[in-house]
């Protein structure tokens, strides 16, 4: 058993990963962004995965495995990028939200991967399908925000 809580709880540090990254990217997006609509939005974005990763660490420390709270180097990388693109775009919004799109259907993808897990318990599953279905709802927002532009 220990191994597979073990591969679990490494699954949804992962998970918890990208989450810290994409909600400080987030906030990064917010501070760079002009239209005070894409700040807000930005700004909620970055506190559902906030809350996102806070239930994820409580099934972590359900299966008794240690929660990681680091965002990543990619993250880190990624991030940066975002200030080059703010700094050098004659468009910063949609250049942000351009790179809101590519996190989400990363994130979906990651998400999709650990969902088809063997053996996942049903309320980990349910809970991971609720916040990729979510971040799916607001992938189409996203989109759309894009066009507006």
């Amino acid at each position: 058993m220990s191994n597979y809580t073990d591969r679990l709880g490494n699954r949804l540090n992962a998970l918890l990963e990208k989450n810290y990254d994409a909600e400080k990217g987030y906030k990064k997006a917010a501070a760079n962004a002009k239209h005070i609509g894409l700040k807000n939005f930005f700004n909620k974005k970055a506190q559902e995965r906030y809350d996102f990763g806070h239930e994820l660490k409580t099934e972590i420390k359900a299966f008794g495995q240690p929660v990681e709270n680091e965002g990543s180097l990619t993250g880190t990388a990624h991030r940066a990028w975002m200030d080059v693109i703010a700094a050098l775009s004659t468009d910063n919004d949609e250049s942000m939200l351009e790179e809101a799109i590519r996190g989400e259907k990363a994130a979906i993808a990651e998400y999709e991967e650990v969902i088809e897990e063997i053996g996942l318990p049903l309320n980990t599953k349910n809970m991971l399908y609720n916040q990729k279905s979510h971040i799916e709802k607001e992938l189409s927002t996203i989109k759309r925000l894009e066009d507006l532009k």
